[in-house]
């Protein structure tokens, strides 16, 4: 079954629709989160989103890092009883689903997402932000704060471009 008219979307229903096609992206990730390093390290993805499923209420994607000899898979759902989405990752290396991140876009296009997680025995709260999308590219950023939300430390950044036939 197709989307849903736009008309009769509810708020938040394929707020990912724009993730659907192929990407290369350009990582750049902090060496040594929580450490206070500033050095970056920056490589190489390609991601896959397989589309709108649930009538824009749901969507997978899949990313493979060459450079580094793994792979991730995005599941995204939406709540339309809470108007949010969760977000949930797990890497080829583990296979361990991770806590998902919750959350919405705003008004101005930009989304944010939060949950609980740890980094390496330490608890953290993390944070996603999705911005600066357009049909060609879009940014996601990753920060972990381990005072409450009070400051945050990004740690890892995406810059996707379309490819291809999908580029426009």
């Amino acid at each position: 079954m197709n989307a849903p008219l736009p008309a009769l979307r509810k708020p938040g229903i394929g707020d990912f629709d724009f993730l659907v096609g192929t990407w290369h992206v350009t990582n750049r990730r902090l060496v040594a989160p929580l450490t206070g390093c500033t050095e970056w390290d920056r490589f190489p993805g390609t991601v896959v989103c397989h589309g709108t499923l649930f009538g824009g209420a749901a969507n997978l994607d899949e990313i493979s890092f060459p450079t580094k000899g793994f792979s991730g898979l995005t599941l995204r759902l939406f709540d339309p009883v809470r108007a949010e989405w969760s977000l949930s990752w797990v890497s080829s290396r583990t296979g361990l689903l991770q806590p998902p991140v919750v959350g919405r876009f705003h008004d101005d296009g930009h989304g944010e997402f939060h949950g609980a997680d740890t980094h390496e025995g330490t608890p953290v709260l993390c944070r996603f932000v999705w911005s600066r999308i357009t049909s060609a590219s879009a940014q996601w950023e990753q920060a972990f704060s381990t005072d409450g939300g009070q400051s945050w430390e990004t740690n890892w950044t995406m810059d996707f471009r379309r490819t291809g036939k999908d580029a426009g």
